[in-house]
């Protein structure tokens, strides 16, 4: 961008712990207090989170389909419409306050990371990033540049992931010492979010007319286009996407995340793997991950199953089967259980005991609860009426690194050693190169610098 290069952020961040901050204005449209935000990613999750804005002024629209933008195009018709957002940001910089991000994941970090070099305050869809330079580096962005951020799971902004927090932090559960997570998908086929090619890699077709498909790479290698790639079903391919763990784990394991204070896993080992070719998740997985001792904590493994695979339904569970999807964690004293996402989480005990509990034990909040999802708690900190969001990049970023270390372990089978400190895998050096990806020329973001 013209306002600062990539480069002069790189080499000037690590000025943060010294106190060096550039404050933006938070509002450019104040006598209202109505916030001008731009939306990168029209369709799809994008409609998703326009929908909980309207009460803002929507200023700029940016999709590379201009079929999938459709819709909101009609919805915003004073909207200025744009298929490349750097060229948004040269001409609008100065109407936006903040800043929608709902593209592919490996596109992510580029445009969240031209955003708050402009001081905009951003919002980006979970997986918040590809890789683990990327989160890093969008953490310290966000310090330097002092913008509001917020990544877009949207169990964290509930009173379910509370409940979970305040119970473990209560010793109700007593020590967590096992994690079990499962999810039903990936379900695989036409217009689902995973689709298989044959023959694979896919074969080149031709670009739909209204579709920028040079753009839509952004900064991943070239390749022909395919319909197995856009709109939805990249997730698949880890060149873009980051499977069903990467998409999911933001979700089902947000909750003991936060409430056990996990931190970074030392060991992610893949346990069995359904097989895929180069380049593609798996129809099934398991996925163990080790989490030394924290503080008071005791380690903690968590299993991390999916294609339909579920944890051994225990006895003492009581319960007659495990839900597509859902999470437990194992309490010396209590157990909980939730489902894909923390929302509605539970004491396993009995429902006439669940319902007493509830009427009699329950304690009461200590974390303040969240009114109107997500989109408002951002809205609200932009306009200072409210806490800077849950899910800002300080938690957002470590939440989504350690689901992509299993990313790596499932994506290549293997067992990772993870020297977090130093973003390095111990006993497969080979894949730091995936810690931190190439980007195809004239996407750089200053790699060379850090």
């Amino acid at each position: 961008m013209n306002s600062i290069s990539r480069r002069k952020f790189l080499q000037s961040v690590s000025a943060v712990t010294a106190g060096a901050v550039i404050i933006p204005n938070l509002l450019s449209c104040s006598p209202s207090k109505k916030i001008n935000i731009a939306v990168i990613g029209v369709g799809g999750r994008g409609k998703a989170n326009w929908s909980a804005c309207m009460q803002e002024n929507i200023v700029a629209l940016c999709d590379v389909d201009e079929n999938r933008a459709a819709e909101g195009f009609k919805t915003f018709p004073n909207a200025k419409r744009y298929k490349d957002y750097r060229k948004m940001f040269d001409e609008m910089a100065n109407e936006i306050d903040a800043v929608i991000v709902a593209i592919p994941d490996h596109s992510h970090f580029p445009a969240t990371m031209a955003a708050m070099q402009l001081g905009k305050n951003v919002y980006v869809e979970k997986p918040l990033a590809h890789n683990v330079w990327q989160l890093r580096t969008l953490k310290k962005a966000a310090h330097y540049y002092n913008v509001i951020t917020q990544m877009g799971n949207q169990g964290h902004a509930t009173d379910g992931i509370r409940r979970v927090k305040e119970w473990v932090d209560a010793g109700i559960t007593g020590d967590v010492k096992e994690v079990f997570a499962w999810f039903n998908g990936p379900e695989f086929g036409p217009d689902k979010y995973f689709e298989k090619t044959d023959p694979y890699p896919p074969i080149g077709q031709a670009i739909p007319k209204g579709l920028d498909w040079d753009l839509w790479l952004g900064p991943a290698a070239k390749r022909p286009y395919n319909s197995a790639y856009v709109p939805k079903s990249w997730r698949g391919f880890y060149d873009f996407g980051n499977g069903e763990l990467g998409d999911w784990a933001c979700h089902t394991l947000d909750a003991p995340f936060w409430s056990l204070d996990l931190g970074m896993p030392n060991v992610v080992e893949t346990e069995f793997n359904s097989g895929a070719p180069a380049g593609f998740l798996p129809d099934k997985s398991i996925i163990r991950f080790e989490f030394p001792a924290r503080w008071n904590k005791p380690p903690v493994v968590l299993k991390w199953f999916e294609g339909g695979l579920k944890p051994e339904n225990r006895p003492e569970w009581k319960l007659d089967k495990l839900a597509g999807s859902g999470m437990i964690m194992v309490g010396g004293k209590q157990n909980i259980i939730t489902g894909g996402r923390p929302n509605d989480a539970q004491l396993m005990m009995p429902k006439n005991e669940w319902d007493n509990w509830v009427a009699n034990e329950m304690p009461d909040p200590t974390i303040p609860r969240i009114d109107g999802g997500p989109q408002k708690e951002f809205l609200d900190a932009i306009k200072g009426d409210g806490a800077m969001p849950g899910s800002n990049f300080d938690y957002a970023t470590r939440l989504t690194e350690m689901a992509l270390i299993g990313v790596l372990a499932q994506r290549f089978n293997t067992r990772i050693e993870y020297d977090a400190k130093n973003m390095k895998v111990s006993n497969h050096p080979e894949l730091d190169s995936y810690i931190k990806e190439p980007v195809r020329k004239g996407w750089e973001y200053g790699e060379e610098v850090w």
